[in-house]
């Protein structure tokens, strides 16, 4: 029998505990201690993001967007319904109204094509979402922000160190989020950042940030005090889960290299059955790069992805799907405009993720693309 391949498992460089271990002996273990000021550092001189504020989740970053461009109830925010609900609920939380747009009928990333035709004159922003780490076509979406006077803030969950045309995903749009969970290419087990590339934003991003005071300002040594000055929330992560953060920020080319490396072992082995059109593989427009995030497939139908990933199983590979389609969703279906999104509920129904994570060996993809086809052979 063979020894169990789960879907993930959180990959350690070696001094994740090390640096926790500092940031204790500092006695400064709350937000924006020396390992919170490091990772920011390090994001600002690889990546040339203009700010980066660490948060508790990508949720959080994506509900400060929010805040930042001031939604309000009656707005309106355009985003693909092949997405975690927290794309979502960031701007439902203030009132929005979620204008959903289908995915492309090649790529789960949303069709920019149909865009335009969704903005009214109450909409208020684009949230293109980077799925599995590989670019929405930015260009477009800039410039009808542009046209339209439109704000674009990228979910970029799944994105870190992934381009478009040269320019790094997080440094397009006005606002960028990122996630740093346990599944992601680098992590601290829950975490995020927001990136505040619009100067207008970035010293209310700090008050809303820190419970809508001045207190960034206060440590700075700007104001004599602080004090409320705005709305916000507690959005700091503790330095612990940074100094996590920044191991693996030390060793993010190496992970990058070795997981690039797993994406391209599982492509080689699996693309003559794309060729022979029994599955559908992950494409990679000319404009993006890939980061490796996830290797998926996308099967003819939803009893074939259920039949697959029963079949894996009981070799013990752990497959799975992944998102429903947020305008099907219980909560949000009844406030949809009753447009079709057809492509999107098929990647809801089709799309497969195989087995993705640092330490998986290539026995262990081998073993994979052979009963892939040994389930197509049968």
């Amino acid at each position: 029998m063979n020894s169990i391949v789960n879907f993930n498992k959180p990959y350690l460089t070696g001094k994740e505990t090390t640096y926790i271990e500092q940031a204790v002996q500092s006695m400064k273990i709350s937000g924006d201690g020396m390992f919170t000021k490091k990772c920011h550092a390090f994001f600002q001189e690889k990546y040339g993001f203009k700010k980066c504020l660490l948060t508790t989740s990508c949720t959080d970053a994506l509900e400060m967007a929010a805040l930042l461009i001031n939604i309000e109830p009656g707005d309106e925010v355009i985003m693909p319904s092949f997405t975690f609900v927290s794309t979502a609920n960031a701007f439902v939380l203030r009132g929005a109204k979620i204008v959903f747009a289908d995915s492309m009928p090649d790529h789960p990333n949303m069709d920019v094509s149909l865009i335009e035709a969704l903005i009214t004159p109450k909409t208020k922003a684009i949230v293109p979402v980077h799925y599995a780490g590989v670019a929405c076509d930015m260009g477009p979406i800039m410039e009808l922000a542009e046209k339209y006077n439109l704000f674009v803030i990228e979910d970029a969950a799944q994105a870190i160190d992934s381009y478009y045309k040269g320019r790094v995903l997080g440094s397009i749009g006005h606002l960028a989020a990122f996630s740093f969970h346990e599944t992601k290419n680098v992590i601290s087990g829950e975490g995020g950042m927001l990136v505040i590339n619009d100067q207008r934003f970035i010293q209310r991003a700090e008050i809303i940030r820190e419970k809508g005071t001045n207190r960034s300002k206060f440590f700075r040594g700007e104001v004599d005090k602080y004090g409320w000055v705005d709305i916000g929330s507690s959005f700091l992560p503790s330095d612990i889960i940074a100094a996590f953060l920044f191991a693996q920020l030390e060793n993010i080319d190496k992970i990058q290299a070795k997981r690039i490396e797993i994406w391209d072992a599982y492509y080689k082995g699996l693309e003559s059955l794309g060729l022979e059109g029994k599955l559908g593989l992950q494409l990679m427009p000319t404009y993006a790069t890939n980061n490796a995030h996830m290797f998926f497939l996308v099967l003819k139908n939803q009893e074939e992805r259920d039949a697959l990933i029963s079949f894996l199983k009981a070799r013990n590979i752990h497959s799975v799907f992944h998102y429903l389609s947020l305008h099907k969703s219980d909560f949000y279906q009844e406030k949809h405009d009753g447009r079709i999104l057809a492509n999107c509920d098929r990647y809801a129904n089709n799309l497969l993720r195989l087995p993705f994570f640092y330490e998986l060996s290539k026995e262990q993809i081998d073993n994979i693309v052979e009963s892939i086809k040994s389930f197509f052979s049968e």
